[in-house]
């Protein structure tokens, strides 16, 4: 059973929620600062994310899951042509090969089928496309805290988010942690929040709340004796120097050199 969107809509306007929005889109917009002429799609409770790019982006859809339930975005959009679509999280009502972006978050942890529905986002999205997944991070205090949604459904590691994902023939490029303020009230103020994700990165990276993959959909892969193989590839951007990071005197995939689990 999916966290109801009302709920998740209120716990974006608590001081946790607020921080948990501020902290990953300072990566997003570092990992993707331009996204002009592109088509978006957020899939899960993913308004909050999306919402820097409505105005860059040709267009930005924030689409929810039939059992999670939808909340209207943007607020003055209601009655105008809303950008929010609800719907079956194993048949997306988009033709094939039509975002360039895609976000998942709020989607993966209580999919009732993970697979399926990367297998699904995969065919909305345009060959060479770039995929965000956000989630709970399994080592993290987040999804320990019921309190948020982050707290509901299976928290991920890295590795299992890989298995995941080049499974659904998605080759992963970049990997980053956020969160690493405590989900209490107290501590998820501005400069508090600020001052926890500075430390964490340098000194507790494996214990990021959340866990976020940039990752690029496979053009012409096949399969062989249940293994994924390429047939070919184009060159990516970014794929040397991927930005999750938003800092700029380190290497987004900093963290996993140092060991973090």
């Amino acid at each position: 059973m999916r966290t109801d969107a009302l709920d998740i809509a209120r716990f974006y306007r608590t001081p946790p929620g607020r921080a948990a929005r501020d902290m990953v889109q300072r990566r997003i917009q570092a990992l993707w600062p331009n996204v002009d002429g592109l088509d978006m799609l957020g899939f899960g409770y993913a308004p909050p994310y999306l919402e820097p790019f409505r105005g860059q982006a040709r267009r930005t859809i924030a689409f929810m899951p039939g059992a999670q339930g939808a909340v209207p975005w943007p607020a003055q959009g209601v009655g105008r042509g809303g950008l929010t679509l609800l719907g079956d999280e194993q048949r997306f009502a988009f033709k094939e090969a039509l975002f360039d972006r895609v976000i998942l978050v709020h989607a993966l942890e209580e999919a009732s089928d993970p697979a399926r529905l990367l297998r699904e986002v995969w065919r909305v999205m345009a060959p060479e496309g770039r995929l965000l997944v956000i989630a709970a991070h399994r080592t993290g205090l987040w999804s320990r805290a019921d309190s948020t949604p982050f707290g509901h459904g299976r928290p991920f590691t890295r590795s299992q988010l890989t298995g995941l994902m080049s499974d659904a023939l998605f080759e992963p490029v970049a990997w980053s942690r956020a969160l690493f303020t405590p989900p209490w009230r107290f501590t998820c103020g501005p400069k508090t929040a600020r001052a926890f994700e500075s430390a964490g990165e340098r000194l507790w990276p494996a214990f990021g709340g959340l866990i976020l993959s940039e990752a690029v959909k496979h053009v012409g892969a096949v399969r062989a004796g249940g293994a994924t193989q390429r047939v070919r590839r184009k060159a990516l951007e970014g794929v040397t120097r991927p930005a999750l990071s938003p800092r700029s005197d380190r290497m987004p995939h900093e963290d996993e050199q140092k060991g973090a689990p």
